[in-house]
């Protein structure tokens, strides 16, 4: 009998794979630049990102960190709160990365009002200031995930993240509105949660305490900056400040495998921000 003969195993194409972006809304500094470079090394992200243009050199900061980092970067310069923005965006990421490349989507602008439902002074929360609030701080977050879905820009196994704060745990006065746009924001992710589970992606909420950012630096004078940070040493357990980077990072662990089974969950990254505000009042 004769033996069979041999084959040559012929080769194989490599396979194609789509090249995975970060969308990253609010993107030029503080903690949405943070991410945008945590995410461009680890997992390797490319990234596009949204902002509004205020910080111009952090931008570039940003840009350069991502492109040292070997990944690509398209920011976008516009307001991105409306549902037009969210559609013309969501044209510009499809045509330059393609459908199914969006493995991170970011929320994490913000552009709230702050004042007392009852003032009648300056800080009056008119009607525009609320509507602009929510837009900004919650709708925002549907308006893009809506429009991505429409494009099927959507990688399998995409992560959405919505960003909170403690405010829900406890109340600074001037800050109702805020306080209520994330709790609509919240609502959002659960629901989402629920109507992209099936279809294999995360929506989750990241909680994290008060973080220095440029838009701080902008708001309060360099001696109000030095107060908040001494008292948060007193208020957190670890005697300081959460950084930027270290909500980066867990962004990045939250992009894993590891993590794939998080859906519909407020995250707590606050470092027990919180859990001493009774004692320091009681005991200072």
């Amino acid at each position: 009998m004769r033996a069979p003969a041999r084959t040559t195993p012929q080769p194989q194409p490599p396979e194609t794979t789509v090249p995975q972006w970060a969308l990253i809304l609010g993107a030029s500094s503080g903690t949405g630049a943070a991410i945008a470079e945590a995410v461009a090394r680890t997992p390797g992200l490319n990234v596009f990102g949204v902002h509004r243009g205020r910080y111009a050199e952090a931008a570039d900061r940003m840009e350069a960190s991502v492109r040292e980092a070997g990944r690509e970067v398209l920011l976008r310069q516009a307001d991105a709160s409306t549902p037009e923005s969210a559609d013309a965006g969501a044209d510009a990421l499809l045509a330059r990365a393609g459908p199914r490349s969006v493995k991170l989507f970011v929320h994490a602008i913000a552009g709230a009002a702050v004042g007392r439902f009852l003032s009648e002074g300056e800080d009056r929360l008119h009607p525009r200031r609320v509507q602009r609030t929510f837009d900004c701080m919650a709708h925002s977050f549907v308006y893009w995930t809506q429009a991505l879905v429409r494009r099927d820009l959507l990688a399998p196994d995409a992560r959405l993240l919505g960003l909170q704060n403690p405010l829900d745990e406890t109340h600074l006065g001037n800050t109702g509105l805020i306080s209520a746009s994330k709790a609509a924001l919240e609502m959002y992710v659960r629901h989402l949660a629920v109507e992209l589970g099936p279809r294999g992606h995360r929506v989750n909420l990241l909680k994290f305490g008060t973080v220095m950012t440029p838009a701080l630096s902008h708001v309060y004078s360099p001696e109000a900056l030095a107060l908040l940070e001494q008292r948060h040493a007193a208020m957190n357990p670890a005697g300081r400040m959460c950084t930027v980077e270290e909500v980066a990072r867990f962004v990045t662990v939250l992009t894993g495998d590891d993590a794939g089974w998080f859906n519909g969950a407020t995250i707590d990254f606050t470092g027990g921000m919180t859990l001493r505000l009774m004692d320091l009042v009681l005991n200072p």
